[in-house]
């Protein structure tokens, strides 16, 4: 039967606590990049989640890469769709999902109750805190799933610390899965993208690539959102000791609006598992 926390410590955001990972942006305006997406999310949790189906190929594109009987991490798993895609396609999962939004990890709660087939725990657990990974059972993991994540973490480092955290929880064959949001790739999605004026953000202080962009679900929001090419997944990937082993891309009425990367520490040649 499925869990939804016990074993599981419950990690609330602490102002500040990410600030040491920041040698170059600004830590006040790391901070309020990060308040402003956890405003979003826990204002517009409920029709974010609702937007958010488990057929949506953003999701079921990793499929291929996801072993049977695997123990996995979801780090900023959102509502916790990718708990019921392995109870419907992955039975005998070990599935552990963290988010730092409460209201989502709810709904993700909420949906376990209907999982006959999948071992599932949920966690309150900001991954831009130095200590996110405390909160985590059964680790080590085989695999750590990042999907549209890291391009809501603002500055370099920082986003290539939370994939080195992620690489200290899986085991020596283990491997990561992200995806990035392409939104600069078709117009659609760059008719969202407002002035930093609306927040009162000097654009001069953010990094090439950062963006501020409306949401009209529920109400009008705002996110903060890095666009994060292939260029800077092999950054990344170099800088937490990972090697990129595949990309593509899927997603979106496109079916290109997300970059996908499969991510392992073997010295040549891909796992067994992931291909």
């Amino acid at each position: 039967m499925p869990g939804t926390g016990p074993g599981c410590s419950f990690l609330p955001f602490v102002p500040g606590a990410s600030a040491d990972y920041n040698p170059g942006m600004n830590d006040e305006i790391i901070e309020r990049l990060l308040a402003l997406n956890r405003r979003f999310y826990t204002t517009f949790a409920e029709h974010f989640a609702a937007s958010r189906s488990v057929s949506d190929p953003a999701l079921t594109s990793i499929l291929p890469y996801l072993p049977y009987d695997a123990t996995i991490l979801d780090a900023g798993c959102g509502n916790g769709r990718l708990a019921l895609l392995l109870d419907q396609e992955r039975p005998g999962s070990t599935y552990v999902g963290v988010d730092a939004t409460p209201e989502l990890i709810e709904e993700a709660r909420a949906q376990a109750g209907q999982l006959p087939q999948t071992d599932t725990t949920f966690c309150v657990a900001d991954v831009t805190r130095p200590n996110w990974t405390e909160v985590l059972p059964q680790a080590p993991f085989d695999c750590v799933v990042v999907l549209a994540v890291l391009h809501h973490i603002p500055d370099f480092d920082l986003r290539a610390r939370v994939l080195r955290a992620a690489t200290s929880v899986l085991n020596s064959q283990g491997y990561l899965i992200l995806s990035t949001w392409r939104f600069l790739a078709h117009e659609r999605m760059r008719r969202k993208i407002v002035d930093w004026d609306e927040v009162g953000i000097d654009e001069g202080e953010l990094e090439p690539g950062d963006y501020l962009l409306d949401w009209k679900r529920g109400g009008r929001g705002l996110r903060y959102c890095h666009m994060v090419d292939e260029n800077e997944v092999e950054r990344l990937a170099a800088a937490s000791d990972f090697v990129v082993r595949e990309t593509f891309r899927a997603g979106g009425r496109e079916g290109d609006l997300s970059l996908f990367a499969v991510l392992d520490r073997a010295a040549d040649g891909p796992r067994d598992n992931v291909l």
